[in-house]
């Protein structure tokens, strides 16, 4: 077979991009698709071709097979790279696509099915001696059955879903009582996410960590490995930042857990780029053992590529070609360290929740690498996964990777939506984490002293400058002296804070006629801001919604000017509003109905995550939307009245 002429990437964002770049330099056309909310994404543009395959709703664009494969026949594609997420590890679509004469860049059905279904996988890969966690994992275990096992594997016990992943599903149980209730919450969880509530018992792993290998394997029988790399970061079970290579194995030991990877991927046939996960106690890492396999490549593959300089997209295509590997297992070497942190669309302040909007700039660091999804315009809304974009960062050693990568975050500024990017900082910062004594809690256990991000008073004095010349024409710049008014005050609110009424995010700016100073007054407490020492500090304002955006070294904030409406704001709000952009998915209460306090009122999804909105105190409630409707972040959608009051 020789080499593709046009490929289509079912997929979107960043990935899409990603692909695209390897295909420009190998002179192979691109086809992109998008569905309608993504009309103006970056990598509709970016592609040779593009191809609208739907609406907005991802069942119906980007997760519709049919359509997918319709518009590669389209295109006059030979092949399909599905990127990651969306139809990646869909071993139907992956046969449909041999049916219609187009190439799946992937391993095959069979290979993606076994994987896909982890009690099927524990069996394959112990056929080839590859160590599994102790545990029960038979098909058709009833919750009796695992008890019983649980009890002889020795708690605490980790319950996990055979099919899935991502979190959803996985319970850690401690004390044999609390089995019962694990066991029924899980198989709930598990028929809602994958639509099977086979469950599995696992005992729990002492001081965990997340490794996995990165396997590359040809048509020939070929298998090597390319390193490992460390995703012991994660939050909820979802990765964060990830590294390669781990700081905790030795050489032996990466070559040893790098032969259990390529004998897993010889255990199901697989051909491709994949990656086999294994979870090692951070005292015994020289008992990996193996946990699944991702059928395709990885959102974090970049520090793959940086430390073996090996493009993994182009192997794809080259195995998919039918071509041999063109390298050995003696000829990877690891140089340096690399170290990846995720963006997400999503507020650290308010438990992580997704947010949205429209980027009114995009500033990246330079001297790293970026995949990114994104320019200044886009607008990020609810309807597919939250990550913008991630920055990576390369270097000799560990040490000076993790430096370089705080450095570069604290150039990226994404204006117009918030971040995790300051959340990022903080955690590269903690001592654990410089040290490289990870493991798969650190995050959780940290993230609530991370999360919150003052807004600094710098940022409200930035503002009034930038407001100044609408405010008064009195007052004229010459260089940092100001002159021609005296005791100009702006007031400013953080829009995001609550509640208004106790004052905490009100700031009085006094401007001084020195032109040099300034006093800033949050809560009666005075301080002096010297306005020479703004000078890098850049404020944006948002075309809709007035909102301002300052830019600064310690990361973007966002402002809203003071107004008499939202001063008289009652103290009492019954209203709910919406803590992300999103669609109404339920609504749980009758308008006009009695509910006590606590009681589901609305629930909101958006980017794969639900929130319930509850009623506040007992009451009259008013709903304002309707199932299937969009609301933005602040949008009222229903109140809830005292008995004896007007809603």
């Amino acid at each position: 077979m020789t080499m593709f002429d046009r490929v289509l990437i079912a997929n979107r964002g960043e990935i899409a991009l990603r692909i695209i770049r390897t295909l420009d330099r190998m002179g192979i056309a691109s086809v992109a698709v998008f569905s309608d909310a993504d009309a103006d994404a970056p990598h509709v543009s970016a592609a040779t071709t593009a191809l609208r395959i739907g609406p907005a709703d991802a069942r119906r664009s980007y997760l519709d097979g049919e359509a997918v494969i319709a518009a590669a026949l389209a295109a006059g594609a030979e092949a399909v790279h599905p990127g990651y997420g969306f139809l990646s590890e869909n071993a139907a679509f992956a046969g449909a696509c041999a049916a219609a004469g187009l190439v799946f860049i992937g391993p095959p059905a069979s290979a993606i099915e076994t994987m896909g279904d982890k009690i099927r996988a524990r069996a394959a890969v112990e056929a080839r001696g590859v160590a599994t966690v102790p545990g029960i994992a038979r098909p058709g275990l009833d919750d009796a059955a695992l008890i019983a096992g649980a009890a002889d594997v020795g708690y605490p016990v980790l319950i996990k879903p055979s099919a899935g992943g991502g979190g959803k599903g996985m319970h850690r149980v401690d004390r044999p009582g609390d089995l019962a209730a694990a066991l029924a919450q899980a198989r709930r969880e598990a028929a809602a996410a994958f639509g099977d509530d086979t469950l599995f018992v696992e005992r729990f792993v002492a001081e965990p960590r997340h490794i996995e290998v990165q396997v590359l394997a040809d048509t020939h029988g070929e298998v090597i490995h390319l390193g490992e790399r460390e995703c012991s970061l994660q939050r909820r079970h979802q990765k964060v930042v990830e590294e390669a290579p781990s700081p905790l194995l030795t050489p032996v030991q990466r070559a040893a857990i790098g032969r259990a990877a390529c004998e897993t991927a010889r255990a199901v046939g697989y051909t491709g780029a994949g990656t086999v996960e294994f979870i090692v106690s951070g005292s015994r890492p020289d008992e990996p053992f193996f946990m699944e396999m991702n059928t395709r490549l990885q959102v974090e593959h970049p520090v793959t590529e940086l430390v073996t300089g090996v493009d993994l997209v182009e192997q794809q295509l080259r195995v998919a070609a039918g071509e041999r590997l063109a390298l050995g297992q003696d000829d990877v070497r690891l140089d340096g360290h690399a170290i990846e942190a995720r963006i997400y669309a999503e507020d650290p302040a308010a438990g992580f929740l997704p947010t949205g909007g429209r980027l009114i700039a995009v500033r990246w660091p330079h001297d790293v690498r970026i995949d990114a999804g994104v320019e200044a315009g886009t607008v990020v809304g609810s309807h597919y996964d939250p990550m913008l974009a991630k920055v990576v960062a390369h270097a000799a050693t560990r040490d000076e990777a993790v430096t370089a990568l705080r450095r570069a975050l604290a150039d990226t500024h994404l204006p117009g939506v918030l971040t995790n990017v300051a959340f990022l900082r903080r955690l590269l910062a903690v001592p654990a984490v410089v040290d490289g004594a990870l493991d798969t809690g650190l995050v959780d256990r940290e993230a609530p002293g991370l999360a919150v991000f003052p807004t600094p008073d710098a940022a409200f004095a930035a503002c009034a400058l930038h407001d100044l010349p609408a405010t008064t024409g009195a007052w004229r710049a010459d260089g940092w002296r100001m002159s021609g008014a005296r005791g100009a005050v702006l007031r400013y609110t953080d829009p995001d804070a609550e509640p208004v009424e106790a004052g905490g995010d009100v700031a009085t700016v006094r401007l001084h006629a020195d032109g040099l100073t300034a006093t800033v007054e949050r809560g009666g407490d005075p301080r002096i801001i010297r306005l020479p020492d703004l000078a890098g500090i850049e404020v944006l304002a948002e075309a809709e919604g007035g909102a301002l955006w300052v830019l600064g070294p310690d990361g973007d904030h966002r402002i809203a000017r003071r107004t008499a409406a939202r001063r008289e704001r009652r103290s009492a709000d019954p209203g709910l509003v919406s803590p992300m952009p999103g669609t109404v998915v339920a609504v749980h209460a009758d308008d006009g109905a009695e509910v006590e306090e606590g009681a589901a009122v609305v629930s909101v999804e958006a980017m794969k995550m639900e929130h319930v909105l509850r009623a506040p105190a007992a009451g009259l409630v008013r709903i304002a939307v309707a199932v299937g409707e969009g609301v933005s972040r602040g949008q009222q959608l229903a109140t809830v009245a005292a008995r004896g009051e007007d809603a």
